[in-house]
């Protein structure tokens, strides 16, 4: 998913309940209607009509459909290997429109507007007793881990490329979950140490 970028659109101005119930609306909508080619046509509509109200235009939903690639293989090999190749495009269709909008989401909504709407929404709950401090700690946490992990991911190519060794998803995942793992055993230390567990 991509991170936030500062915009003064539409999208960047609609408050963060509205732009959540909308994308929980359309992963409901297409969750509805998985074999009903409209729905997702509708999808990919509103994904095309957010890009450009969000002012990143078509380019940068290109962009955003190219880092998506690994997941795209992923999600379509298996599926035209058991299914029909109608049913596998839409399921692929489906899925990858809901995670765009999700990205749009994440591209127009600074990440501590996120945390504040996620702590309002939880309030209720801490008058039945849940620490919602701890639920709203672990959001944060994975929210924060999202640019450190693209960071190690950009570290790996680079030193790949030094090597004069192509980049592969071989050459990156292992490399990648080792990084991610040390840095996840950090953060717990760094919040043991603070009395946090």
């Amino acid at each position: 998913m991509p991170l936030h970028q500062p915009g003064t659109s539409v999208l960047h101005r609609t408050g963060v309940g509205v732009k959540f119930l909308l994308v929980f609306l359309l992963a409901l909508g297409v969750s509805l209607q998985r074999e009903n080619p409209w729905a997702i046509l509708g999808a990919w509509a509103l994904v095309v009509l957010g890009h450009l109200l969000a002012g990143t235009g078509v380019s940068g939903l290109l962009r955003r459909l190219w880092g998506l690639r690994w997941i795209l293989l992923i999600l379509t090999v298996p599926q035209l290997i058991f299914l029909e190749p109608q049913v596998a495009l839409l399921n692929v269709s489906r899925v990858v429109a809901v995670i765009m909008v999700a990205g749009l989401f994440t591209l127009t909504t600074r990440t501590s507007d996120i945390l504040e709407g996620f702590d309002r929404a939880l309030a209720p709950l801490a008058k039945l007793g849940v620490d919602t401090s701890r639920i709203s700690l672990a959001l944060s946490l994975t929210i924060r881990s999202v640019p450190v992990i693209l960071a190690f991911s950009g570290q790996i190519r680079e030193a790949l490329r030094a090597r004069g060794r192509r980049v592969t998803p071989k050459a990156l995942i292992m490399p990648l979950l080792v990084m991610s793992l040390r840095h996840a055993e950090e953060t717990a230390e760094a919040l043991a140490a603070r009395g946090v567990r």
